[in-house]
């Protein structure tokens, strides 16, 4: 089979995307066994090496474990859990000290680390700009952050704050933001979060994606655009998340308007 760029695939790539759709469409459940490399020889008509490189090329990408005189397994894991509705709760930060990725992934019983790989002074994107209601031209703090579960890359975070509230605060200049993170040095300025405005979309991730967040072949990414509004109603901040879909999932609880 030939790839877009006119080279041949080799055959351990493509006997690894059978099995990783037969993982992701249930043929292969969470728990089962692989069929053993002899039985994948016989089936794909492939040279055993082909055949174990496949599993290996699996392995990697975390779909399933190895087990030395078992054979290769599907992975048990469930998808990291975002809850839109009270990840960004005030008594939360307060009791655990934490951003709220960090208290959402460790409430999940894994553990959460965050590489901040840019911090820079930008104007403000268009869709910012909306958002926000700034005049365009204005700069704005761009804050690039990559987030791991179980040293897992599961989301790229870029988070927007205009200069007078990240001015004075590690907003400006820190990968550090100290107790509470983000949502505390907000706070701190004046703007307490009590609502928010999560716009959500799906799409498939570009090159640059794929390599930062290894996300395996046909995987789509989650678009979150999010936006903070205050206390007075004035929106404060926008960040927007790039998720991947195999290991994320979305849940959100809300009331609905009733009528007088």
């Amino acid at each position: 089979m030939a790839t877009s760029t006119g080279k041949t695939e080799p055959a351990s790539r493509r006997l690894a995307a059978q099995l990783r759709t037969a993982i992701e469409t249930g043929e292969l459940a969470p728990g089962d066994k692989l069929p053993s490399e002899r039985k994948l020889v016989e089936t794909h008509d492939v040279a055993r090496n082909t055949a174990r490189e496949a599993v290996r090329l699996l392995a990697d990408e975390g779909l399933v474990t190895v087990e030395h005189g078992r054979g290769a397994f599907v992975r048990v894991k469930p998808k990291l859990m975002r809850f839109g509705s009270s990840r960004y709760s005030h008594k939360l930060r307060e009791r655990t000290g934490l951003s709220p990725f960090r208290a959402e992934v460790e409430a999940q019983g894994r553990v959460p680390s965050v590489n901040c790989t840019s911090i820079e002074q930008v104007p403000a994107p268009g869709f910012v700009v909306q958002r926000l209601g700034l005049v365009e031209g204005t700069h704005v703090v761009r804050r690039e952050n990559h987030y791991f579960a179980d040293d897992e890359a599961v989301q790229i975070g870029v988070t927007y704050i205009p200069l007078p509230i990240a001015q004075g605060t590690p907003l400006l200049h820190s990968a550090n933001l100290g107790p509470g993170s983000l949502y505390a040095r907000f706070a701190e300025k004046g703007h307490e979060v009590v609502t928010i405005r999560e716009e959500i979309s799906a799409r498939m991730a570009t090159p640059s994606e794929v390599e930062q967040l290894m996300i395996p072949d046909g995987v789509p990414v989650i678009d979150v655009v999010h936006t903070s509004i205050d206390q007075d109603r004035q929106p404060f901040e926008v960040t927007t998340f790039t998720m991947r879909a195999d290991v994320t999932g979305l849940d959100y609880t809300m009331p609905v308007e009733r009528s007088e």
